[in-house]
């Protein structure tokens, strides 16, 4: 409950701090940025402040991984949304509400929303971070958690930067991105997400944690059913002509080989 309350306390003065620029700049999509950094920040606070944490191997390990993973999402969407405007996503928000209404529902159901998501998905990392008493010490299952989260950190890592060089060139302005890892899947990126907090699950599973599976399946269903695939690809076939195409030849999540049907690549990339 320590572990709890310190990560709801972070994310929520995180999340405050967000609101009170966004109104600033008029721009709700800074709280993208937020997501990854919040995540270290909360789980840094928790060994900081909980008197009860007894730090153990486990503790170092996940304190590393999640800083690895949360800080390197976080440097790449600031460098994306560096001097961009608000993102389309909340810009629609914005355009369906009057400027009050859409300041307060933004506190809400932006910057209020994320900051609970952030409780609940980093639960396997709270499991191990705030752990007071003995736990087991590291073993197989750590090791594999450890391999699934390195898998799912590589096609994060691999996928963000392919996408980057394919935007940077403005021939591929209407194209659809299919080589490389998006070649097998639609969503490298959440599929790598995917792998990480499964990884986290894991190694909190192997402490003692295994209660805390609510937090991969609720990253797994925003993944997929709510912000991540359904949410991008409801507008992106209007932008991008090849998609169609490219959804017909190639999984939306889970890496697989192409199908044949859907005919020859579209040229170009997404």
């Amino acid at each position: 409950m320590n572990a709890l309350a310190v990560t709801a306390t972070t994310a929520g003065v995180i999340m405050a701090a967000g609101w009170l620029v966004s109104l600033r700049l008029r721009d709700a999509s800074i709280v993208d940025p937020l997501w990854g950094i919040t995540y270290v920040a909360a789980a840094w606070a928790v060994w900081l402040w909980d008197a009860s944490v007894t730090v153990t191997a486990r503790t170092w390990l996940v304190l590393a991984m999640v800083s690895v993973w949360g800080l390197r999402l976080g440097v790449h969407l600031l460098a994306r949304k560096w001097g961009e405007p608000e993102d389309y996503r909340y810009a629609a928000m914005r355009a369906r509400r009057s400027r009050r209404t859409f300041t307060w529902w933004s506190l809400v159901m932006v910057f209020g929303l994320q900051g609970a998501l952030i409780v609940v998905v980093s639960l396997p990392v709270q499991a191990v971070v705030g752990a007071s008493g003995d736990t087991p010490g590291l073993g197989p299952l750590d090791w594999l958690g450890c391999a699934v989260w390195a898998v799912g950190l590589a096609f994060e890592t691999i996928g963000d930067e392919q996408l980057r060089r394919f935007k940077s060139d403005p021939a591929n302005r209407s194209a659809v991105l299919d080589r490389g890892l998006w070649r097998y899947t639609r969503h490298p990126n959440y599929f790598g997400d995917f792998c990480v907090w499964w990884g986290f699950y894991l190694v909190a599973a192997a402490g003692g944690g295994a209660w805390t599976i609510a937090g991969p399946v609720v990253m797994s269903v925003l993944l997929v059913r709510v912000s991540g695939v359904r949410m991008l690809e409801s507008t992106i076939a209007d932008r991008r002509p090849g998609y169609a195409g490219y959804v017909r030849r190639t999984s939306a999540f889970l890496p697989l080989p192409p199908r044949r049907r859907g005919g020859p690549p579209d040229g170009g990339a997404s």
